[in-house]
C-alpha cells in the first residue's frame, strides 16, 4: 500500500481549493462545474475526488480553512478576551474581523456563502460556529471596555455587538455589490463610526 504524504495530501487539498475559490467567486456555486475547477487546478476528476468526495465539499473547505489559519484566528480571538486594555482589543478585533474584505476574492465568496447555507445546513452551522466564536468575542470586549469606562454603560451591549458585527459585514456585502466601494479606503470609516458610537464621551447632537 502506498503511503500518504500528510503535508503533501494538505496541499494539494489546498491547491485544489485555492483554484476553485476563484470560480465560486466569479461564477456562484451552482454555476461552478468540477470540470471547471479540474481545469483550474490542473487536475483529472479521478485525481479531484481523490481529495473531494463532491463539489459542495470544496465549497465546504473554501471557509473552513486550513489548521493553521483556524488556530492562529482562535489564538489572537483568545488573546482578545484576556486582554488588560479591552477598549484596544476591541477596535483590534474589528479590524481583524474587517480587514479579509480587502482581499479580491473574500466579500464575493462571503455573498455566495450565506445564499448557500439557506439550502445547506453544514455549511449554516460552519459559518454559524465561527459568527457565535467572533460575536462572543466582541460582546466580552464591549462588556469589560464598559466597566472599564471606555464605552457608554446605557448601551445594550448585546445589541451594541449585534451592530457591530452587522457593520463588519456590510463591508463584505457592498464590496461584493459595488463596483466602486473600496474596502480598504473605508476601513478607517467603519472604525471612527463603532468609536463614536460607543465612547461615552460623544458629543450628542439635538435634533434641529
Amino acid at each position: 500500500m502506498r503511503t500518504v504524504d500528510p503535508a503533501r495530501h494538505r496541499a494539494r487539498r489546498r491547491h485544489i481549493v485555492n483554484a476553485a475559490a476563484g470560480l465560486f467567486a466569479a461564477k456562484g456555486f451552482e454555476r461552478t462545474t468540477t470540470a471547471e475547477i479540474c481545469k483550474a487546478a490542473g487536475v483529472s476528476a479521478g485525481n479531484l475526488f481523490h481529495y473531494f468526495p463532491n463539489k459542495r465539499a470544496i465549497f465546504h473547505a473554501v471557509f473552513e480553512g486550513d489548521e493553521h489559519e483556524r488556530a492562529t484566528k482562535a489564538e489572537r480571538l483568545a488573546a482578545a478576551r484576556a486582554a488588560d486594555d479591552p477598549w484596544t482589543a476591541l477596535l483590534d478585533t474589528v479590524d481583524l474581523l474587517a480587514s479579509p474584505a480587502v482581499e479580491p476574492l473574500v466579500p464575493a465568496l462571503v455573498m455566495e456563502a450565506m445564499i448557500q447555507a439557506y439550502r445547506d445546513p453544514e455549511l449554516d452551522a460552519l459559518l454559524s460556529r465561527d459568527n457565535e466564536e467572533e460575536r462572543s468575542t466582541v460582546t466580552t470586549l464591549l462588556r469589560n471596555s464598559a466597566a472599564a469606562g471606555h464605552v457608554d454603560a446605557a448601551l445594550d451591549l448585546d445589541s451594541t455587538a449585534a451592530w457591530i458585527m452587522a457593520l463588519i459585514a456590510a463591508l463584505y456585502t457592498s464590496a461584493a455589490t459595488d463596483p466602486s466601494f473600496d474596502p480598504a479606503g473605508q476601513l478607517p470609516t467603519l472604525r471612527l463610526i463603532i468609536e463614536r458610537f460607543l465612547r461615552p464621551d460623544a458629543v450628542s447632537h439635538p435634533e434641529r
